[in-house]
């Protein structure tokens, strides 16, 4: 990696303060209460860590040590016993909880269910119990293949609750990509469904994990046990298969929660590598609980008579933490939709808002601009009034979705938590809390407390204001991951070694470019691999989109360098239309008069290539690397299975750039 100075060329001024009636209520009420909590958990992390955790959750037996840091190796407190699914759970069924809804459901054909804290915690132990008759112990391994049911939630906790590590697979992934996964984690059994209802169609679950099964492909697997959701025929093999319903009824709804060490792993959840090789990813017991549990609590102002939606898939890090472990260990009630907004149902999201009261709304910056797309005249249709906070997450929004996010979604009243984290992280790391941080539109703000992030060159050095470079976390925090699975070396190459130790501290670099204002606010670029040197000048992609965006006629962009011979890269980018805007090249020249016009001459795009869709993984992220391939005329190398739909790539190819 080459240490040039990323320049950041976006300039937001736009300002939003917290409302006087939401900061009065929220559990962080003030800018100076943020910065106090921060500046004292940035002198004494550990007691800071520490007294959370004894207030916050239930321990067995409390720890021995806070934090055993061996660089790049984290142990958070060590000796403690706890069990994330007592915390989830048992806990709240001495209070009034009990008979509070914990999940309320939604099927995509319009079934639902609403379920207690009470009637959680007996399917949990119902299943656990299960597990255990199928032969599955403390410390074995199961995959997790389900579509957005709750039997997937009930399916993780109870894995949780009895001390086998869970490894969620997200329900689009092919039989090539689940066999990898159940090879490298060697997982014992399988929990999934015989399908799923995904924009009107059914998927079929339960025929990918037969084929990535067959000839004892994954020799580790001994059991599969399936969910009746759509009811298509499907193979069961006699002796191996099992159906969940019929299992559940034989066994008792008394199963004591196992008591895990904090340092226990909780579940390996793999993420897409640039080589084609996913990296298992681990998470323990003690510091993800925690760290989830006052992450969900502080950010989103959770309050018992809230209605949470967070509109990811289970399948992703962010259903781990703001689904499932998160809201449940603060006894609030999640909301889970199996659907997605599809032709037959472009408002569905709305409705599902207007139908359960949804209070707290936090979604993809690609679902926001896909919302745009189809225009305001569907969420105005619905009573969106319930909504108080509005947040979102995967990559950073363009200033221009975030406000009309703010002005359409949200009525202008609710404030936006614009939230930086990764699977690696374990949970958010920079983010406003909403009832102290003003906050500007693009921006994530400023770190969590607890959180010691700065900008940095490669040696390690901190940047001046607006300078852009790499973001780095320089203190250890609990919700970190603490290896690659099987893979230290992976673990310590990708993470530890981009950055120059600055006197042996080692420093996380998580593979983002950034920079920080004159207000110490934090405007995340995109992946460094995202950058582009024109003629020495290097360019976050993100600005470049975000200035695109904010163009009338354009729904949605993503930018890539291409080489140039002369300029080293060029800036190549790929733009879908508004609705009633048609391509022509009147129209490219005026989106890159209109790039120059908001950032400068440097940042003109060499390329305006349209297209009516962009090749995105299934949790909605653009998958650049692809389109650099394409833009540079190349072949598309690397792994490919999380990519929602394949076709998208081949159009792609197949269309001549000619708007140059």
């Amino acid at each position: 990696m080459s240490d040039v100075k990323i320049e950041s060329i976006l300039h937001e001024n736009r300002k939003f303060n917290p409302g006087a009636n939401f900061a009065e209520n929220a559990h962080i009420k003030s800018l100076a209460e943020y910065e106090a909590l921060y500046a004292q958990a940035e002198a004494d992390p550990l007691k800071f860590w520490a007294d959370l955790a004894e207030k916050e959750l239930h321990w067995f037996k409390k720890w021995d040590q806070v934090l055993d840091w061996q660089p790049p190796f984290a142990q958070w407190f060590v000796g403690g016993k706890l069990n994330i699914s007592y915390n989830c759970l048992d806990r709240h069924l001495t209070t009034w909880r009990r008979n509070k809804a914990a999940i309320i459901w939604e099927g995509e054909p319009g079934d639902s269910r609403i379920i207690t804290y009470d009637q959680l915690h007996r399917e949990v132990c119902q299943f656990a119990n299960v597990l255990k008759h199928l032969g599955i112990q403390k410390g074995d391994r199961v995959a997790i293949y389900m579509p957005m049911i709750p039997e997937a939630a009930i399916a993780m906790l109870a894995c949780a609750r009895i001390g086998a590590p869970h490894s969620v697979v997200f329900g689009g992934f092919s039989a090539e990509a689940l066999k990898d996964r159940f090879n490298d984690a060697q997982a014992k059994a399988v929990i999934t469904a015989d399908g799923g209802f995904r924009k009107d169609k059914v998927i079929a679950l339960k025929e990918q994990v037969d084929l990535a099964l067959a000839d004892n492909a994954s020799p580790t697997v001994e059991k599969v046990l399936v969910v009746e959701r759509t009811k298509e025929p499907i193979t069961m093999v006699e002796g191996r298969d099992f159906w969940w319903h019929e299992l559940q009824k034989q066994v008792s709804a008394d199963c004591q929660a196992e008591e895990m060490d904090s340092e226990d792993m909780l579940f390996i959840l793999y993420t897409s590598g640039s080589t084609g090789r996913p990296k298992g990813v681990v998470h323990t017991t003690g510091g993800y609980n925690l760290y989830t549990h006052i992450t969900s609590k502080w950010i989103f102002d959770l309050k018992d008579t809230d209605v949470f939606w967070c509109t990811a898939d289970i399948g992703w890090i962010t259903g781990h933490s703001y689904i499932v472990y998160g809201p449940l260990s603060n006894g609030a009630t999640t909301v889970m939709y199996e659907g997605v907004p599809r032709p037959s149902n472009l408002g569905c999201f709305w409705d599902v808002i207007e139908k359960y009261r949804v209070n707290i709304f936090y979604t993809a910056p690609t679902a926001i601009r896909s919302f745009i797309k189809m225009g305001e005249e569907i969420p105005n249709s619905r009573n969106l009034s319930s909504l108080r906070l509005l947040g979102t997450v995967g990559e950073p929004i363009n200033p221009e979705a975030w406000m009309w996010y703010h002005r359409v979604i949200g009525g202008e009243r609710c404030p936006i938590v614009d939230t930086w984290w990764q699977t690696e992280t374990g949970g958010v790391m920079i983010t406003p809390l909403p009832g102290a941080i003003p906050t500007k539109p693009g921006s994530a703000t400023r770190p969590f407390p607890g959180i010691i992030a700065d900008i940095v060159d490669l040696d390690g050095s901190p940047l001046a204001v607006n300078e852009g470079g790499y973001l780095v976390i320089k203190h250890p925090w609990p919700g970190m991951m603490r290896t690659v699975y099987n893979d230290p070396e992976r673990f310590r190459h990708s993470y530890w070694e981009h950055i120059h130790p600055i006197d042996g501290h080692y420093l996380y670099f998580a593979g983002d470019g950034s920079r920080k204002d004159e207000d110490g606010y934090f405007w995340v670029m995109g992946r460094v691999d995202d950058v582009i040197s024109v003629a020495g000048h290097r360019l976050g992609t993100m600005e470049i989109e975000s200035a695109l965006v904010s163009h009338p006629a354009v729904a949605e962009a993503a930018v890539v360098g291409c080489p140039d011979e002369i300029k080293g890269e060029e800036i190549y980018a790929f733009v879908t239309l508004e609705g009633d805007y048609a391509a022509s090249d009147s129209l490219v020249s005026e989106l890159k008069d209109h790039v120059v016009e908001e950032i400068g001459i440097i940042a003109r795009p060499k390329v305006i290539q349209f297209t009516d869709a962009l090749p995105k993984t299934r949790s909605g992220k653009i998958m650049r690397r692809h389109l650099r391939n394409i833009a540079a005329g190349k072949e598309i190398t690397g792994d490919i299975s999380t990519l929602e739909d394949m076709t998208v790539l081949d159009k792609l190819r197949g269309q001549e750039a000619k708007h140059h």
